[in-house]
């Protein structure tokens, strides 16, 4: 039968059920014990003979002659249900013209075992809770096309194992990394979604426009500049964990919308953000059970060095715009007309040199051109005290020592906005607001930002950045 039929079939039974005076779709519920609870108390429960009931979805029926055993998941746990046409009669006979795989239905009776020992609930009483009006995918081949996976995550999740455990890990990770910080003496805030001015990182931003102000809204590509803000304020340390938007490419790494963690610390630097990091790492890896010895301190490696290493730029300080520019063609890199000499050095160390990074590695000492927001180093003004952390490929985690000079953000602000001139859309733009911000006084301190998909990513062993979002966006059919 097409799906059309299978619909028109099951909406059929609706009415059949409505013809009977019952609900297909009853507003409440009876239950009083879930399907986990039932199994863990079967001793109990089955010896006293005590009547319960039990709701869920129908996942599998088998019928032998007056008897049909239904397999019922309620989200906690799966338990195994026997319908009897000895004992229910018409109802029995109701059940198997109106139920189907799929179907929310409440079951009544007591608990025993069968001679096969599996923990069962014989029933006295049902009723349907939610007619469906379209199948499950098939229980043995579930739900294997790909992108259907990602369109339909609830089948995914009822279909196909492990979906579920990883999505629940993916909570466990980031109420950890809450621990941690609230541990630490971190505060937890929140900031805008909507920015008069986008910034926070170089990123070309999604625009809306807000008709009561009228006025156009640029959709958050990160909280940093609100977060530091606080930190004028006279909050010593503070974090946030929420979405950002950021109008780019989709790719196995790279999602719209995205979950970033990010956290500031007054008083600290770079330095002391890097144990800091380190600690919260192995917690996690620890908390996870993710089997992997890694001991700090991490390996250390300058951004010149890697490209030394990995991409055969022997001496970047040597290199030109064009020179490098001609390296990133060979490479097989597409760099525009209007980009720096860092970014492309930043395109070259991603593509080519990111992935041989395996150990937890902290990428130190960045260009000062793709780092607007950070200090400069005082040895060498062309780098910033600035550090990445590195794992299996996968950035982790990007942090700095935060630039607190309000001249020298406006000189580096108006640098990007020429980069921006020159056709540069995701260069920084000049927030005259953040700036008097900064004329007021923000003390030194250090910022951490954690993209928590890629870490969910790294900590359930996943390729592909949609498997660890619930629902990742997609182009539509």
């Amino acid at each position: 039968m097409s799906l059309e039929e299978i619909r028109s079939e099951r909406l059929k039974k609706t009415v059949i059920i409505q013809d009977k005076g019952f609900e297909s779709y009853p507003a409440e519920t009876e239950r009083t014990h879930s399907a986990s609870e039932a199994v863990k108390k079967f001793a109990y429960l089955a010896k006293s003979k005590k009547y319960i009931t039990l709701a869920g979805r129908i996942l599998a029926r088998r019928e032998h002659g007056g008897s049909t055993f239904i397999d019922l998941y309620d989200g906690t746990g799966k338990i195994q249900v026997y319908f009897k046409k000895d004992l229910l009669g018409e109802a029995y006979d109701f059940f198997l013209q109106t139920g189907d795989v799929g179907d929310f239905v409440e079951t009544s009776g007591d608990l025993f075992k069968t001679q096969k020992e599996e923990k069962t609930l014989l029933v006295k009483n049902w009723r349907m809770l939610s007619k469906t009006l379209l199948p499950l995918p098939e229980k043995w081949h579930g739900l294997q096309d790909v992108d259907e996976r990602f369109r339909k995550r609830y089948l995914d999740l009822l279909m196909n194992e492990g979906v579920r455990e990883r999505f629940e890990l993916r909570t466990k990770i980031i109420k950890s990394l809450r621990e941690f910080l609230d541990t630490h003496d971190f505060l937890e805030v929140e900031t805008p979604l909507l920015h008069p001015v986008p910034g926070g990182a170089i990123a070309r931003p999604f625009v809306t426009h807000h008709n009561a102000l009228d006025m156009d809204l640029y959709l958050r590509v990160a909280p940093e500049l609100y977060l530091k803000r606080l930190l004028v304020g006279g909050f010593e340390r503070v974090y946030e964990i929420g979405r950002n938007f950021r109008n780019e490419g989709i790719s196995p790494q790279h999602n719209p919308e995205f979950t970033m963690l990010e956290c500031y610390a007054a008083f600290w630097d770079e330095r002391a953000m890097m144990s800091f990091t380190e600690d919260m790492f192995l917690q996690l890896v620890e908390a996870v059970g993710k089997k992997e010895n890694y001991k700090k301190p991490f390996a250390r490696l300058a951004f010149k060095e890697v490209l030394k290493r990995h991409a055969q730029i022997m001496d970047y300080d040597k290199e030109t715009r064009d020179t490098l520019a001609t390296r990133a063609k060979q490479l097989g890199i597409d760099i525009g007309k209007q980009e720096s000499k860092g970014k492309i050095a930043d395109e070259i160390y991603k593509k080519i040199c990111r992935p041989h990074l395996l150990q937890p590695t902290f990428i130190t000492d960045h260009p000062i051109e793709i780092s607007p927001l950070a200090k400069q180093k005082s040895d060498n003004k062309e780098e910033v005290r600035r550090f990445q952390l590195i794992v299996s490929g996968l950035e982790l985690a990007n942090a700095f020592s935060e630039l607190n000079d309000p001249i020298e953000q406006r000189k580096r602000f108006e640098g990007q906005e020429k980069e921006r001139a020159g056709g540069e859309e995701e260069a920084h733009r000049v927030d005259e607001d953040f700036i008097e911000a900064l004329e007021y006084g923000m003390p030194p301190a250090a910022g951490l930002g954690i993209g928590i998909d890629r870490l969910v990513m790294f900590l359930t062993d996943t390729k592909n950045i949609k498997e660890v979002l619930l629902f990742p966006t997609m182009r539509p059919k």
